[in-house]
């Protein structure tokens, strides 16, 4: 069963916001190489709130999930990523139905 989740996190100000970016950027890099399991990973800046980014997240299943949190570019991004940010909210999501990109289960 898909794994999702929502990350909601507010940046000091909006050049914090441009280095948490780049960090986001070059761990997307190492989470396209390696991670087959994570479905939708992407990085959203919500109309008028430009201090702010959403992350959507969408994993084959729990077990991509955690998968993805172990490895060395994601422990890197959640190491560096404090020092631009004043919070971080966490929506943990259980899929009742949509249209998504087919896990490989699936296919």
């Amino acid at each position: 069963m898909p794994y999702g989740l929502v990350v909601r996190f507010t940046a000091q100000d909006v050049a914090a916001a441009a280095a948490f970016d780049q960090l986001a950027a070059e761990t997307l890099g190492g989470i396209k190489a390696t991670e087959p399991g994570t479905l939708v990973y992407v990085n959203h800046t919500p109309v008028d709130e430009p201090a702010v980014r959403v992350f959507y997240e969408l994993y084959e299943d729990r077990k991509a999930f955690l998968h993805h949190e172990e490895q060395p570019h994601v422990k890197r991004f959640l190491a560096e990523r404090e020092q631009y940010l004043i919070s971080t909210e966490v929506t943990f999501l259980e899929e009742v139905a949509g249209k998504r990109p087919a896990s490989a289960q699936e296919r």
